[in-house]
């Protein structure tokens, strides 16, 4: 099993694309954190493809230009209290792009691209879900709203920034993940919950204590929550043997 990268849709977008040798199961997009596709996301698909699932991580984020900045730094400074507001603004001054109306709607474009080739390939038995992380997280909510094929998406501490009539457009289940230190989604979790019951949506969600944001990116010694990660993969794991 070896995975390697692809361009999907007239859109051109760069995919990690992997899949397994046998026993097929279905179909899942990873989509990735504010830090755009990098080895930790296709460490995620991997672990999907092991699992029977043909993976495909667009990279959402071909846009942006970390070059001048240490990543890795980086992300450890936003979750360092002494340099969390520094870190914040060299994040915030790299990732402007994203906050346009147009980089949003195209970045449903490119996944809705993403969802046609895997449900379009016949070992994929129309069985396609999505998952993703922060950024990823947020995404994973809006592909819910645009696709009404989609089969289940997992929302890893993502913002849901739908109105109800849009919600109410979701056709398959969402269970959504989150940190109980990550105090602003957290608070939004409530709001959600409503907004999901009036919308008619079959909706979960699992908030684990003593850990917040990106507690699944191992990457990060200073959010990763090992039982977290541990836990709600296999919460994932479940969800996706339902559909």
């Amino acid at each position: 099993m070896q995975g390697k990268m692809i361009q999907v849709g007239q859109l051109a977008t760069d995919c990690y694309l992997v899949e397994p040798t046998t026993n097929i199961k279905g179909a899942i997009i990873v989509v990735h954190e504010i830090w755009g596709l990098n080895d930790n996301i296709k460490s995620i698909a991997d672990r999907f493809a092991e699992q029977g699932y043909i993976a495909l991580a667009p990279n959402l984020l071909s846009v942006l230009d970390y070059s001048k900045v240490d990543v890795m730094q980086l992300q450890e400074d936003l979750f360092t209290d002494e340099k969390r507001e520094a870190a914040q603004q060299s994040l915030f001054s790299i990732i402007a792009p994203t906050q346009t109306p147009e980089f949003k709607d195209k970045s449903i474009q490119k996944l809705k691209e993403c969802f046609d080739y895997l449900y379009d390939l016949p070992v994929s038995n129309q069985k396609v879900s999505v998952t993703g992380f922060c950024f990823g997280g947020t995404y994973s909510f809006s592909l819910a709203v645009k696709e009404p094929r989609l089969s289940l998406s997992l929302p890893f501490y993502g913002h849901l920034t739908h109105s109800l009539d849009e919600v109410s457009q979701i056709k398959c289940p969402v269970f959504a993940f989150y940190g109980q230190n990550d105090k602003t989604l957290v608070f939004d979790v409530p709001e959600i919950e409503k907004l999901m019951e009036e919308a008619g949506v079959n909706f979960e969600y699992k908030i684990y204590q003593n850990c917040g944001h990106a507690f699944f990116n191992d990457t990060n010694l200073k959010t990763f929550n090992k039982e977290a990660a541990d836990d709600s993969w296999q919460i994932v794991l479940d969800q996706l043997s339902r559909i």
